[in-house]
């Protein structure tokens, strides 16, 4: 992996192919709802879950049915279609000036204590697009459940160039 906090500033859109990234196509919205919305200069993104098109590689709760590395890798499934989103919606991903915060909701047992690792599959891939100048603030829950009996759900926060 490429260590972005002692490499020259790219853009995000760069960095994607770097690491030889390609996004998934952007989800679609499974309710009356909308993927984003702009207040400002800020992109507020609609929960975004760790599915693949219409299908769900990964069912649980983390902890339980899903090991702390599935949990890692639907962390970063769902930033992924996160990342997607942003890019369907800007135009691209070059357009971001900081990611202002990331809640990440993680669907697991009462006893699990492992939440910190698990979110750190969105917050890591977040750092290799942006790099960690535009790292963002985080709130990490685990939650009973989420929709379609998935492990994670993200929110994302983004500031954009005016």
């Amino acid at each position: 992996m490429v260590d972005y906090a002692k490499a020259p500033v790219a853009g995000a859109e760069a960095r994607l192919q770097e690491l030889g990234i390609t996004l998934p196509p952007p989800p679609t919205p499974l309710g009356a709802y909308v993927e984003a919305v702009t207040i400002g200069n800020l992109v507020y993104l609609s929960g975004m879950l760790a599915v693949a098109g219409r299908e769900t590689p990964f069912v649980g709760r983390v902890g339980v049915e899903l090991t702390v590395e599935q949990g890692r890798q639907a962390a970063e499934v769902a930033s992924l279609n996160a990342l997607s989103a942003v890019r369907e919606y800007l135009g691209s991903l070059d357009k971001v000036s900081r990611v202002v915060k990331l809640g990440v909701y993680i669907a697991t047992a009462g006893d699990f204590r492992e939440h910190p690792i698990v979110a750190d599959g969105a917050s890591e891939m977040l750092v290799n697009v942006f790099g960690e100048e535009k790292l963002s603030g985080r709130i990490v829950l685990g939650v009973a459940s989420l929709p379609l009996g998935l492990p994670i759900e993200l929110e994302l926060v983004l500031e954009v160039d005016a």
